[in-house]
């Protein structure tokens, strides 16, 4: 597949933004370059190429370097490094083999934004209508939602302080970044962590 090889070099929306940290304590940052497929398939199996395909539904898998969100009964939202999207590209299609599906590189369709910090749920409620609180919504949770007026995927990573993936398209991505920057200015303290 002539495209998976001659991969054209990612121009990042938020590249040139720096880390920004509100005196809350909430660190808000573009998520470095990564690769991302968005798979539909029914009946998928337990896995496909070392990816957990049998989770629930609005629940992520795996680390910082290489995760898999199911979003719906047939839809999966994947991310892995630059470096491994064509090798982890075909060794998804090879698992599935005849199986009909559809994987498709959304890599530069998608921009992420991390978000972190004991006051990161708050910031990320002034937009979002979830109850993000570690009963609705702990670490491992991701779903589809809203920020402000952008659709948004939401992503909570596992750790002691909670930690946050929003993916988002890239024509919204600077309002994401800016709204989300306006946000964690008037979350307050630290004394008012959600936790």
């Amino acid at each position: 597949m002539l495209e998976a090889r001659y991969r054209t070099a990612r121009a990042l929306p938020l590249g040139r933004t720096a880390a920004t940290g509100a005196p809350s304590g909430v660190l808000i940052q573009p998520a470095e370059a990564e690769a991302r497929f968005s798979l539909r398939v029914r009946d998928p199996g337990a896995t496909a190429a070392g990816l957990p395909l049998d989770r629930p539904i609005n629940t992520v898998s795996g680390d910082d370097r290489r995760w898999i969100a199911r979003l719906g009964p047939d839809e999966w939202l994947i991310g892995t490094t630059e470096a491994e999207a064509d090798v982890l590209a075909g060794a998804v299609a090879t698992a599935l083999g005849p199986k009909v599906h559809a994987l498709v590189d959304v890599s530069h369709r998608n921009v992420g934004i991390d978000v972190g910090g004991p006051l990161a749920a708050v910031a990320l409620n002034a937009g979002c209508p979830l109850d993000l609180g570690d009963a609705a919504f702990p670490a491992g949770a991701a779903t589809r939602t809203l920020l402000g007026k952008a659709e948004i995927v939401l992503i909570r990573r596992p750790g002691p302080l909670p930690r946050y993936r929003v993916e988002c398209w890239r024509s919204f991505s600077t309002y994401v970044y800016g709204f989300l920057q306006e946000a964690a200015l008037g979350v307050g303290s630290t004394d008012k962590a959600v936790l």
